[in-house]
């Protein structure tokens, strides 16, 4: 057995090799990295490629001009609690420290729509990660339709099959570089009809029919068990 042991020394990466006993199981090798060596990058990338695959939730949020609409996406994101209906999305900073524009409309509004991509949306979620301007909208620069969500202030994707209405419930910040947990209680679940079922009284979501996309590290994504490569705009 090969054992790897990769940590920081003199600002570079030093892979250490260690040879272990000749009665450990033959041909087989792993890597421990010391997590603490790495840095706020090197600790992103590991962990969106090990963490995986992870759902999306492409948010939409009102901009501060209040004629448009922004709308991005966010795989450092789960359901958390039942009762209430909670959500969490950990949103990061901009490169130059500013707070992204979701989060600025989440604080201001606190009403958002989370929509769940599918993989027919792949294209348009990697373009609307592109950094834009405030009141530079994602929605109008991509043409993508918007149809009202019934009882709730926000519209929601025209062709979406799920989209989800909440409100902001907590914000907290942690982390050496600061990192913004955003907890949404959830109002409002549309699902379109050709997805959903009942099973034993409850509700059934068809998860091929769904068809959702998934999140790997890098430019991929999970699709039907398979990875997909779209480059992410500068």
């Amino acid at each position: 057995m090969l054992v790897c042991v990769w940590r920081r020394c003199a600002k570079c990466y030093k892979l250490l090799l260690a040879d272990l006993s000749q009665d450990q199981q033959v041909g087989v090798s792993f890597m421990i990295i010391d997590l603490n060596s790495l840095s706020t990058n090197e600790s992103y990338h590991l962990l969106t490629q090990v963490i995986v695959p992870r759902p999306i939730a492409w948010v939409l949020t009102e901009n501060q001009d209040s004629e448009s609409y922004n709308l991005a996406p966010f795989s450092f994101f789960n359901a958390v609690c039942s009762d209430p209906p909670l959500i969490m999305l950990s949103i990061g900073q901009r490169p130059d420290g500013r707070q992204k524009d979701t989060l600025d409309n989440i604080q201001r509004s606190k009403k958002v729509t989370i929509h769940i991509p599918s993989v027919e949306h792949a294209a348009e979620v990697t373009e609307s990660s592109r950094s834009r301007e405030p009141n530079d909208s994602e929605i109008n620069a991509q043409n993508i339709k918007l149809v009202d969500f019934e009882g709730f202030a926000l519209p929601r994707i025209e062709n979406s099959k799920i989209a989800l209405a909440g409100e902001l419930h907590l914000h907290q910040t942690i982390g050496r570089q600061q990192q913004n947990l955003v907890f949404i209680e959830l109002k409002t679940a549309y699902l379109e009809s050709s997805i959903v079922s009942k099973s034993d009284q409850r509700l059934k979501v068809d998860h091929l029919g769904l068809d959702p996309l998934g999140r790997l590290g890098g430019s991929d994504y999970w699709v039907n068990g398979h990875s997909l490569t779209i480059k992410r705009p500068m």
